[in-house]
């Protein structure tokens, strides 16, 4: 029995629980307050009481129910999943069939997982004649422990439906229940982030260590030459890991070309549609422009190395530079800063908007034109917002990996040159991890040196970015 159909047994069953323990809290809470006749009082008369008032919510008591026959049941799922592959290649190589698989470790896994590829029918042919031998036994065991699973699973969710199903009383808080079981749920979900954000810190630390354990963190922080396929080829670590280079490219592209394009445009765009635009004209532009960002990076980065790079090379040919290059830090950070022009607009746009009207109307009383309004008043008072604005913008683009692969190059130059190619962080991350990499030699390892320090860059660029948005909204709040 394939795991879809497992599932969607139990879910019917959920279903069906849902239905069954809502219909129960409803006739339950239809006969809440009907006056029953009690025994007789000390008087001879009867007395007439009322039944309790149903706590929660007919449907609180369906997901009580429907809860306590998915949650059991798909936890053993989510655990058996795991467990059974071990089991089924345990259970064939019990099979006289196993006898003929080589002892090396390696081998033996490669004609099992043939075998078990077409025993699930995810391949037509297998290379080793003794896989085909392994088919039945596989397709046997994992009948067997699919079967076996599928059972447990069931028995699971019926128990729990049973268990649910006879809670259902008047005075049961059902509600209470389900909302700490949602609760704990968004708990785990928060808790997933931070376990994650923690691992891949852990991960950057721990493998940077092994680097700096073989390379000197003075010489990879303040070291001028990069040349990490010196070092792999045996000529030594000295002076081969000097990160300065891409430091300086990361810094070249992505803060100074990409925001000499993004800052003014983005702002003046964001004055436009803030006081300028009609509104009817505002509803269209403002969506148009932050499709931008929206565009897949690969896309900015065939327009920059298809056309922003060739004419680049033939502008830098008509004015006399004859050394320019096809590949350059000034067409990638062309395409760079129109990547990132919804980020500073968007930022600049609430910002101005978010400056009273009071400020506004008060220049424009004291006689100061609209443009004098917006320079003296409007732009000083959201300075803090554009500014995070910007800096948020940075952090995106010295992230940025596509466009440099495929616009800037690869050398590792220290040029102030906008038409030489340079390289950044991220494009050497990706050329140090791509391929079949030694994760002993110090070459690959410098990939998460290299991520350690974009880390913390992005990091610090973010905390101050929302320390400054922080600061100005408590400014106007």
């Amino acid at each position: 029995m394939s795991a879809i159909a497992i599932v969607t047994m139990v879910l019917g069953l959920g279903i069906i629980a849902w239905l069954s323990a809502r219909a129960k809290a409803t006739r339950l809470a239809q006969a809440g307050g009907a006056s029953v006749p009690s025994t007789k009082t000390e008087a001879g008369a009867h007395k007439a009481t009322r039944r309790p008032v149903l706590h929660s919510l007919p449907v609180y008591h369906g997901w009580y129910a429907a809860l306590w026959v998915l949650g059991p049941a798909l936890l053993f799922l989510a655990v058996w999943s795991n467990i059974m592959p071990g089991l089924v290649t345990d259970r064939v190589l019990q099979d006289p069939a196993a006898a003929s698989l080589p002892t090396d470790s390696f081998a033996r896994g490669a004609i099992l997982g043939e075998a078990r590829n077409l025993a699930l029918n995810k391949a037509t042919m297998a290379f080793d004649e003794r896989a085909k031998a392994l088919v039945e036994p596989y397709k046997q065991a994992n009948q067997y422990y699919s079967m076996g699973g599928a059972i447990v699973a069931l028995l699971l969710a019926f128990a729990g439906g049973a268990y649910a199903f006879t809670r259902i009383r008047p005075n049961f808080r059902a509600r209470t229940r389900v909302e700490r079981v949602v609760m704990m749920t968004l708990l785990i979900a928060s808790l997933i982030a931070i376990v994650t954000t923690v691992g891949i810190v852990a991960s950057l630390l721990w493998e940077s260590l092994r680097f700096f354990s073989m390379v000197n963190p003075i010489d990879f922080l303040f070291g001028t030459k990069w040349s990490p396929q010196s070092a792999a080829m045996g000529y030594g670590n000295e002076d081969a890991f000097g990160a300065v280079p891409l430091f300086w490219g990361t810094i070249f592209i992505g803060a100074i070309i990409a925001m000499i394009v993004a800052i003014p445009l983005g702002l003046m765009s964001a004055i436009y549609l803030t006081q300028y635009a009609k509104p009817m004209a505002r509803a269209w532009l403002k969506p148009i422009l932050e499709v931008l960002a929206g565009v897949p990076t690969v896309v900015y980065g065939y327009f920059a190395a298809l056309t922003i790079a060739p004419n680049m090379r033939d502008f830098a040919a008509w004015i006399g530079i004859s050394s320019a290059s096809s590949e350059s830090a000034l067409a990638a950070g062309l395409v760079m800063g129109v990547m990132i022009i919804p980020f500073v607009s968007s930022m600049a746009d609430d910002s101005i908007n978010s400056v009273p009207q009071s400020m506004r109307d008060g220049s424009l009383a004291m006689g100061a034109t609209t443009s004098e309004t917006i320079r003296q008043v409007l732009i000083p008072a959201a300075l803090p917002g554009v500014v995070g604005g910007v800096l948020l913008a940075v952090s995106r683009a010295i992230g940025e990996t596509m466009i440099v692969v495929m616009a800037a190059g690869l050398a590792a130059n220290m040029t102030l040159n906008p038409f030489a190619s340079v390289t950044t962080v991220t494009t050497q991350i990706v050329q140090l991890l791509t391929g079949d990499q030694e994760f002993e030699s110090a070459k690959t390892l410098a990939a998460f040196a290299l991520g350690l320090v974009l880390f913390v860059v992005t990091l610090l660029l973010n905390i101050v970015a929302l320390q400054v948005v922080k600061r100005y909204r408590e400014a106007y709040e």
